[in-house]
């Protein structure tokens, strides 16, 4: 499996994590298909991959391997917050050329200000194939307003139109548009270009930060660091315990509700598919009652400066291991009995954990796992790696904590916890 930073600064986008994770997989001896090509036999196999689009389930199961103690899948999204590409992208305003974004997901705006920024994603052809795309080059910029023209920003703070304010300059009045000059970066006619799913991302490459590189920055650390964790263990895992998924899932930033996303049904007809194939005894409502879904995504660290935003009791550190996130109101799917197992577990393994509670002050944030947990009737954990500047177009991270939790999935990808 790549390294972490391998994997984060070539996956601009959710495609691009798909296409990376399967070739992985791939290597580590995993059949993979799309999921709309997979015929019954691809799912008989023990060891497989079925994608589509920015979502992926790949699975650890052999044949002679029943479900009767249930099944284990570690669950992820691929997606970010970002700036994806309208339609009709081009256009010019007092002689600057620039680009028609739409906001996806809760973006930190002015994160996005004065960075050089790439595009990424997928072009549609015409005879109906789709061509990933990533081009590293910057090629925009969302320039800020200097100073002497919003000299009161440092007294009323920086708002930003996210109609007006977020468009970004690619370059003065021209004929070409955004289009053609695509199709001459990637070497298409532009009759043979049908559309596209592309978005905007930060050129810096990721980078380890601080005295002794004890910090991971990055962007999309939140969540493309779950998903190389959850991928990375189940290629190392050679003894499971039990049959194990990954799934990784599109559209989580905007509310999982999608053909791709957790809330759609994605997982459930890959579960039964499989099933199907192996000729289990067992109907899946027997076995999801032995089943755990681990969902991870990453938590909100303890920020120095911000003290009053945590409860300080459970407010987690970086490196300092995987934070377990609670909510009684059910925004994460945790309970007791199941972290109780898990935590056990992890300090046995000498692995350290910690504990992700919301101040009663600030409103929680939700993910997967109540969603996947509503679906599947699968007893559910939540749990991720601390970080700062979440949403960000730059995240921050400790750089021990995503090995502490590979170690975590491993060791619950290999022990009976």
């Amino acid at each position: 499996m790549i390294s972490l930073q391998e994997f984060l600064d070539v996956n601009p986008t959710s495609f691009h994590v798909v296409n990376t994770t399967s070739l992985e997989l791939e290597k580590a001896g995993f059949a993979s298909k799309s999921y709309v090509n997979a015929d019954s036999s691809h799912f008989a196999q023990d060891q497989g991959v079925v994608h589509r689009g920015g979502a992926l389930i790949a699975w650890n199961w052999p044949v002679n391997n029943p479900a009767s103690d249930g099944v284990l899948i570690f669950g992820a999204h691929t997606d970010s917050p970002g700036l994806h590409l309208k339609p009709n992208c081009s256009s010019t305003t007092l002689g600057w050329a620039q680009l028609n974004v739409e906001i996806y997901g809760g973006v930190l705006l002015n994160s996005w200000l004065d960075r050089d920024l790439g595009v990424a994603g997928r072009v549609h052809l015409a005879d109906g194939t789709s061509k990933l795309v990533r081009i590293n080059e910057p090629i925009a910029r969302i320039a800020q307003l200097a100073i002497h023209l919003d000299r009161e920003i440092s007294e009323k703070g920086l708002l930003l139109h996210r109609q007006h304010h977020m468009k970004p300059i690619w370059g003065t009045n021209s004929s070409l548009s955004f289009t053609q000059w695509l199709c001459e970066k990637i070497d298409f006619s532009p009759q043979n270009l049908s559309g596209f799913d592309l978005q905007l991302f930060d050129t810096q490459k990721s980078a380890l930060l601080g005295s002794s590189g004890e910090f991971l920055v990055s962007g999309r650390l939140d969540n493309q660091v779950s998903c190389w964790a959850a991928v990375k263990s189940l290629i190392e895992t050679t003894r499971a315990q039990k049959p194990t998924l990954v799934a990784l899932f599109d559209h989580e930033e905007v509310g999982s509700e999608s053909i791709n996303g957790a809330a759609g049904p994605l997982l459930e007809h890959v579960l039964a598919e499989l099933l199907l194939n192996r000729k289990d005894s067992e109907c899946f409502a027997t076995i999801a009652k032995k089943s755990v879904f681990v969902s991870a995504d990453n938590a909100h660290a303890i920020h120095p400066n911000y003290q009053d935003k945590h409860d300080h009791r459970h407010a987690p550190m970086v490196n300092l291991g995987p934070a377990v996130k609670r909510n009684a109101n059910q925004r994460y799917a945790t309970n007791g009995e199941l972290a109780s197992r898990v935590v056990t577990a992890a300090q046995r393994a000498h692995i350290p954990t910690q504990d992700f509670v919301a101040s009663n002050a600030m409103p929680c944030g939700s993910t997967i796992g109540p969603i996947s947990a509503t679906r599947l009737g699968i007893d559910t954990i939540d749990l991720g790696v601390p970080q700062l500047s979440m949403h960000s177009a730059r995240e921050m991270c400790g750089s021990k904590d995503p090995d502490y939790l590979v170690d975590l999935f491993t060791l619950l990808g290999s022990t009976d916890f």
